[in-house]
Order: structure tokens, then C-alpha cells, then sequence
């Protein structure tokens, strides 16, 4: 009877052994799949797509998801003239200089918005402009963007070590939340050194969307104005309504842009914001005259083609701004706000 007894708390004790092993050995896989002490949880959405080697790759040689392999990879798909790239890339390039040593590689994937953004020479010297020192692919046929179905500038991508997206983000924002995901996939316990307290800034309180001045994608000009294909004159709206642009001078429109064909012309926008930026080019040196709100600001000077702040304030509310412009061949493209 004695034996039996021994024979029996074996077995139970050879169970509990047993069974101590297998819990252990789930929870280990649960803590490895996309989850950590930290709480942080990270998606599943699939493999990444691999670089197209082809395209024209500045501060490193062509890469592949192969080349990678370990690293934890951050894409970030920008365009050297918009206002939302160039307010992240500060958090992007921060990232890179402090955790490259620990696995983490940055990939900036630039595709154009416009056309001059697809000479290598302008990007390059954004690259420098913006102390950009991680690898970045020009995808000037949209390739790479339509292998991540993108539709955003900015939008980051975070690929694990085994080559998998486990967090997407649009636009701007959440730089603490991308910043936790970094550190949680290289393992390191550290907080974020970004403060939550910067990541919205003045966001909400733009009351006014970017207004393209290409009849590619013309909404804004005001109702009494319509765009023309060959040199055409128009008179200033003195009422323009908020969120429209009117013009003075001969303008002439082309797909992405319109051009000053007269010796002098003006841009009037009335808009709803503290800042406000243009993306423009000019065949000589242009001097901007501005006026805001019937206040005289300082004089912008164009160029080359790129964004170029015209108004920056803290005065979040509706204003108007007028552009006056004296050299033909200015170009305008876009404006954008902040």
C-alpha cells in the first residue's frame, strides 16, 4: 500500500513538472509575439515589400530587406516641400543618430509631389538642409509607394527583425507611442525621450486646408475667377471668403502650377491659422511683399523650388494675407499651413 502511495506522488509531482514546463513555455511565446512588459501593442500587417534596388539611393548604397535582416527598419515616406514632413523629420533623424548603434535603421523613402522634387540634386541638398544622415531611396515612379498601398505624407512604417509591419501612422503626431515601439523592438527598457506635450503643437486649432494653385487639383480660387491654360489677366477680389484665393496680374495655369507672366502680380488668401507657407519657384530672384491683416512682414525671397514661410504667428484665428510679386516667371504651387 506504502508503494502505491510513492508511485502515485511521483506521478502527480512528474505532472506539475510537466505542466509548470508547458505554462512557462506559453507565456514565452505570448511575450515574444508583438506584445512586452511594457503594454505597448503592436499589429500584424503582414511582410513588408522590398525595396526596388533600381531607384536612386543617397547616403548609403541600394539596400534590401535581406541587407536588413535583425534590424528594426522605420520607413518613412516624405517630400523635401511639405510642411508635415519637414515639422517630423526633426523626430525621425533624432531617432536615427540616438538608437542606429542598437539595430535600428531608418529608411526614407522619397516620393515627389511635384515635379522639380525628383531631381536628385534638390533632394540632396534637402538631405543636408535637414541633417538627414540615414539612407534615403528617391521612388520618383511611385513604386515603393504603391507596394505599401501609401496615400500620405508622412507615413511610417515599423518592420520587426523578421521583416514584418507592426505599426503604421499618417501624418503627424504620436511621436512618443512610434518612439516606445522603437525601443520595445530593440529591447532596450527606456522611456521615450519625446515629450507628448509637442506632439499635437497648434494642429487643431487650422481651420484651413492646404489650396493648391494647379488645376490638377484647384478647389480654392474664388468663385469669380477661372483658371486659364494661356496668359490671362485678373482683378483682385477685395472680399475674398475664407479658405479662397484670388488673383491680380496676368497668371498662367499649368497642371501643378500657376506662372506671373506680367511684369508685376498679387496672391490674396484669407485663411484661418497662425502660419502660413508656400511652396514656389522663380526663374530669377523674386522679392515677396507681404501684407497680413493690413500689417507690412518681412520680404520672402525666391528661388529655388521649396517651401518658404510667408507668416508665422501664434495668432490662431482668420486672416488675410496679400502676396505682391515682381518678377515674371514666379511660380506658385502650393499653400499649406501651421
Amino acid at each position: 500500500m506504502t508503494k502505491k502511495i510513492y508511485i502515485y506522488l511521483f506521478i502527480v509531482i512528474i505532472i506539475i513538472i510537466l505542466a509548470g514546463i508547458y505554462v512557462d513555455k506559453t507565456v514565452t511565446i505570448t511575450l515574444d509575439k508583438n506584445s512586452s512588459s511594457t503594454g505597448v501593442s503592436l499589429s500584424d500587417y503582414g511582410k513588408a515589400p522590398d525595396f526596388k534596388t533600381g531607384d536612386n539611393w543617397l547616403n548609403s548604397q541600394p539596400l534590401t530587406l535581406s541587407d536588413l535582416k535583425g534590424k528594426v527598419i522605420l520607413v518613412d515616406f516624405w517630400t523635401y516641400s511639405c510642411i508635415n514632413c519637414i515639422r517630423t523629420l526633426p523626430y525621425v533623424t533624432k531617432w536615427y543618430d540616438t538608437y542606429k548603434n542598437k539595430g535600428l535603421v531608418v529608411i526614407g523613402v522619397h516620393t515627389p509631389e511635384f515635379q522639380f522634387e525628383k531631381d536628385a540634386n534638390n533632394v540632396k541638398n534637402a538631405i543636408s538642409q535637414f541633417g538627414i544622415h540615414y539612407p534615403v531611396v528617391q521612388d520618383n515612379d511611385y513604386a515603393i509607394w504603391n507596394s505599401y498601398n501609401n496615400q500620405y505624407w508622412p507615413a511610417e512604417y515599423i518592420i520587426n527583425q523578421k521583416g514584418e509591419i507592426v505599426e503604421e501612422h499618417f501624418g503627424e503626431g504620436n511621436y512618443d507611442k512610434t518612439e516606445q515601439i522603437i525601443l520595445q523592438l530593440l529591447g532596450m527598457n527606456a522611456s521615450p525621450s519625446t515629450n507628448q506635450s509637442v506632439n499635437n503643437d497648434n494642429l487643431d486649432k487650422i481651420g484651413s486646408p492646404e489650396m493648391y494653385f494647379g488645376t490638377d487639383r484647384l478647389q480654392n480660387l474664388t468663385s469669380d475667377q477661372t483658371p486659364s491654360s494661356t496668359p490671362k489677366n485678373y482683378t483682385i477680389n477685395q472680399n475674398v471668403a475664407l479658405n479662397n484665393v484670388s488673383l491680380g496680374g496676368t497668371w498662367q495655369f499649368s497642371g501643378q502650377n500657376i506662372q506671373l507672366i506680367g511684369n508685376s502680380g498679387q496672391i490674396t488668401v484669407k485663411f484661418h491659422s497662425g502660419k502660413i507657407f508656400m511652396v514656389a519657384a522663380s526663374q530669377k530672384p523674386a522679392e515677396l511683399t507681404i501684407m497680413v491683416d493690413g500689417k507690412k512682414q518681412q520680404p520672402v525671397t525666391v528661388q529655388d523650388s521649396k517651401l518658404y514661410t510667408l507668416f508665422n504667428s501664434e495668432n490662431y484665428s482668420d486672416h488675410v494675407i496679400e502676396v505682391n510679386i515682381n518678377q515674371p516667371g514666379f511660380q506658385a504651387f502650393t499653400v499649406t499651413f501651421g
